[in-house]
């Protein structure tokens, strides 16, 4: 029988929910993920978000709202849209695993923040590894590529943290570890999904050739905090 998916079209929401409302802020309709493991909210019932924005944006001055667009403080500057995919996939990846993949401990952090820090840091918090597992590639003692598991619901696992060091592209290290990262969710008897900016078609593309299809569009707003 096939899964339900409505958790996934406001993954942020039901993650906050389902998994992870240890690392919650709950303000009623509107949830955000404390700072420290994610700069994302979401809320439901047509909430009127500018109270909770409001208060959210006194912990952090940077985040976004996953869906509707959301009602802002009188005050504050228009949130920016961007539009993102989100791309699921049901079965297995058939590609080979050539390279050692390492399971990321505490004792790799140091090495994961700083390639986190090259690619993708608007997107991940000093404990956002805390929220799945996170697996790696060395060469010569240095990591290089990284792929892991951020959003969780009861029935589905957000992959995320795609990246490979700018100098070790083309290797295939990416579809790897996505590949490794997929089995272990599918082992779980969860669905694998992830999001990406429609802009980024270069792992759009990565995504399809591994089987991921489109299920929607999305939008995400980024809301910095300031005056007009």
């Amino acid at each position: 029988m096939a899964i339900p998916e409505t958790p996934l079209d406001n993954p942020v929401w039901f993650s906050l929910t389902d998994c992870h409302y240890d690392y919650a802020i709950d303000y009623g309709n509107v949830k955000f993920f404390q700072p420290d493991y994610g700069p994302f909210g979401a809320f439901i019932n047509n909430e009127d978000t500018s109270l909770a924005i409001e208060k959210h944006a006194k912990l952090i001055t940077d985040f976004f709202i996953v869906g509707d667009k959301p009602k802002m403080p009188l005050h504050f500057k228009e949130p920016v849209e961007y539009i993102g995919l989100q791309m699921i996939i049901y079965n297995k990846i058939n590609y080979p695993i050539t390279e050692a993949i390492v399971e990321l401990t505490e004792s790799h952090y140091d090495d994961l923040i700083h390639l986190v820090k090259l690619v993708y840091p608007e997107y991940f918090k000093s404990k956002t590894n805390t929220l799945g597992r996170y697996y790696g590639i060395y060469k010569d003692k240095k990591l290089v590529a990284v792929t892991g598991e951020r959003m969780q619901t009861n029935d589905f696992i957000e992959i995320s943290a795609v990246i490979t060091h700018p100098d070790y592209t083309g290797k295939g290290y990416a579809k790897q570890l996505i590949t490794h990262t997929v089995e272990g969710i599918l082992k779980k008897d969860k669905v694998p999904f992830l999001h990406v900016d429609q802009t980024n078609l270069g792992p759009i593309q990565l995504y399809k050739k591994l089987g991921f299809i489109t299920r929607r569009k999305f939008s995400f707003w980024r809301i910095i905090c300031g005056e007009k």
